[in-house]
């Protein structure tokens, strides 16, 4: 680990309700270590100018616009329920 971040990998994992094995505590350091060197990495240009961006590529919405269309009667609807139960669908009870 380099000298310029010191890193509480135990710390961060209380933090985060992680228990880690001294093998997976020492990893996680080293991979700690090299992203936080990456950000340092990343600094060092300028980027004045540059817009904020959350995606690296354009991000469009592809939804078709409403529309009224009929829906259902309640016969078809419940037509292939496998029970019925007072015009509703039954189904087994799944919250104990």
């Amino acid at each position: 680990m380099s000298e310029a971040h010191q890193i509480d990998i135990h710390h961060v994992a209380k933090l985060a309700r992680l228990a880690l094995t001294e093998d997976e505590a020492r990893r996680y350091e080293t991979q700690l270590d090299g992203i936080l060197s990456y950000i340092d990495t990343l600094t060092r240009y300028n980027l004045d100018g540059v817009e904020p961006t959350a995606h690296a590529m354009p991000v469009y919405d592809v939804l078709r616009s409403d529309e009224v269309r009929p829906g259902f009667s309640q016969d078809q609807a419940l037509a292939n329920a496998p029970k019925c139960l007072a015009d509703q669908f039954q189904i087994l009870k799944v919250i104990e």
